[in-house]
């Protein structure tokens, strides 16, 4: 609370009094900074709200508005995405024991609403917009668009350019005008970022395949929004395109992970033998895979 303390002012005695002063002007407020948090714990918001959300539950000091649903399953999954908390539950299971849980979980639940959340940000700042000039994640270096009126419309041509020095961007030219709208540049350098990645994807498939003794019967682009890959029994493997956005150790990774796959169908220790056979620092790079901002194009 703010104190204010008032001056009396002495008069001489016998003295005329003092002609009027004006009012001090009142004194600014005094800005309390927040405390500071112990060191580790994050900042939660008041609220988090899932945009289908069904139920609300204050865990902690914070309302969380999360999608509960129920099917056929045997226990109580918790999933946290950049959407916030979901919820799936056995038919029969009482919401109680669910908010029971939830309330045992909270912790985690807030930690992990949290990070995805900071992911979210990540992501939005990644996002690519389609322009010439525009820059982005290429193999682990940075690559500039740039438009070049000079190539024929009838049908696009790109052109890549490698980096003038250390440091600096490669350059891809696209055969299209400078007044070409946003789709038309972004499905123009899509369409080049695919054709590499899928070039890219089978050379280092043809590179892994004999190490691990299997071989794959056919390569598929991918473009899912949670997955980097899958593979199949009858030796298919998926690998999403955005790969090209990385490194080449993390594209690695996944293609060494889906190879694996067609020698265990499952991620049990035997699968993870099979991956360590030929990537002893696999756990290293699938970390660096989840941290990984790939840029968004939508």
């Amino acid at each position: 609370m703010q104190r204010f303390v008032q001056l009396a002012l002495d008069f001489l005695g016998g003295s005329a009094p003092e002609a009027p002063r004006p009012a001090p002007a009142p004194a600014p407020p005094r800005v309390v900074a927040p405390p500071a948090l112990p060191m580790g714990q994050v900042f939660q918001p008041a609220a988090w709200h899932h945009p289908r959300a069904n139920r609300m539950l204050r865990l902690g000091s914070c309302d969380v508005a999360y999608e509960f649903k129920r099917g056929k399953r045997r226990t109580i999954g918790l999933s946290v995405s950049t959407d916030g908390l979901s919820v799936s539950a056995p038919r029969w299971t009482p919401v109680g024991e669910v908010e029971a849980l939830l309330h045992d979980k909270s912790a985690w639940v807030l930690e992990k609403l949290q990070s995805a959340r900071e992911r979210a940000g990540e992501m939005a700042q990644a996002r690519i917009v389609w322009a010439d000039g525009a820059e982005f994640d290429y193999l682990g270096g940075r690559l500039r668009l740039l438009l070049d009126p000079t190539h024929t419309f009838t049908q696009v041509g790109a052109v890549f350019e490698p980096a003038a020095a250390p440091g600096t961007p490669a350059t891809l030219r696209l055969g299209l005008a400078h007044s070409a709208k946003e789709g038309q540049v972004r499905d123009a350098a899509q369409a080049w970022l695919m054709k590499q990645a899928k070039a890219l994807f089978a050379e280092r498939l043809d590179h892994f395949a004999p190490q691990l003794g299997v071989r794959y019967s056919k390569l598929r682009l991918s473009s899912a929004g949670t997955r980097w890959g899958s593979a199949s029994a009858d030796g298919s493997i998926r690998l999403n395109w955005r790969l090209i956005h990385l490194k080449l150790e993390m594209v690695d990774y996944v293609v060494v992970h889906e190879l694996s796959h067609l020698h265990h169908m499952d991620h049990s220790p035997q699968f993870w033998d099979v991956v360590a056979s030929v990537l002893p620092d696999h756990a290293e790079r699938r970390r660096a895979l989840r941290e990984a901002a790939v840029p968004l194009d939508e």
